[in-house]
């Protein structure tokens, strides 16, 4: 792998947030209405005497961390996006890139976004709630890596899609995300699920990083469900580089990186 390639890289997909106000918009406004949203809907609810579990720190905590997941995946999906967008599929894959250097730079892509995201809505949260990330403890670093690892195996596995059936299947770059939300277990424990579908959350890394969220604002030890969410991340993350490995074997021999070029 080159790191040269892969910091080239990094910066055509940057460089593109630097000339696009509407871009910035998606990095900055949609986040902070879902803080927005959630945070005085919680609020409301305080207002009604309805007991809520640590105040509104599961809920802003939540919008939080669930954006970790949704910047990391959009930073790859959207960076190859880009490429279809600007008829460059076809020259980034003549050059001399390899596909390991095209998904790292990607990846680092989506952990810029989520830093950026992460830090901005960790202020705003504080300014607006009093929402203090820090409160979470060491179980804090673990806990966003375990996100941003999720975010990557959807991403990959969003981007092979892609390639095997090019903006046909665009729309999934931002439903998939949203497909596994319910039963992530984001906003609500996984005893609030019917128990047919727990088995299902439980399969899901982000259930275990959110329950272990929960676990940690109440000061108890968050460890043993960070531990299932890195082993279970650590399988999905090989599951979908080897779906990215074979649909985009499939479209070179197919020719869909010519067509999807030219689109």
């Amino acid at each position: 792998m080159n790191l040269r390639r892969v910091g080239a890289l990094v910066l055509r997909y940057t460089y593109v947030y630097q000339r696009s106000l509407l871009r910035l918009l998606e990095i900055f406004f949609w986040p902070a209405i879902d803080l927005l949203v959630w945070g005085f809907l919680t609020l409301y609810l305080q207002q009604e005497g309805r007991v809520l579990p640590a105040g509104i720190a599961f809920l802003v905590g939540a919008v939080i961390f669930w954006d970790i997941i949704f910047r990391s995946q959009q930073g790859i999906t959207l960076s190859f996006l880009e490429d279809i967008w600007s008829h460059n599929l076809l020259n980034l894959f003549s050059a001399p890139v390899r596909v390991t250097e095209f998904v790292a730079a990607t990846c680092l892509v989506g952990i810029l976004k989520t830093l950026v995201v992460g830090a901005y809505l960790a202020v705003l949260a504080f300014c607006l709630y009093r929402f203090n990330l820090l409160a979470i403890g060491p179980a804090l670093l673990p806990l966003f890596a375990n996100l941003l690892l999720m975010g990557w195996s959807l991403g990959i596995a969003t981007t092979g899609l892609l390639l095997r059936w090019g903006q046909a299947a665009e729309a999934l770059a931002w439903a998939i995300p949203f497909a596994i939300q319910p039963f992530a277990a984001v906003f609500y424990p996984v005893s609030a699920l019917p128990f047919w579908l727990r088995p299902v959350a439980w399969s899901i890394p982000a259930t275990h990083a959110f329950e272990g969220m929960r676990l940690a604002l109440r000061g108890r030890s968050a460890w043993g469900e960070l531990a299932y969410a890195t082993l279970l991340n650590l399988v999905y993350l090989a599951l979908a580089g080897a779906w990215f490995g074979v649909l985009f074997t499939a479209a070179r021999r197919k020719g869909l990186l010519a067509k999807i070029g030219t689109q």
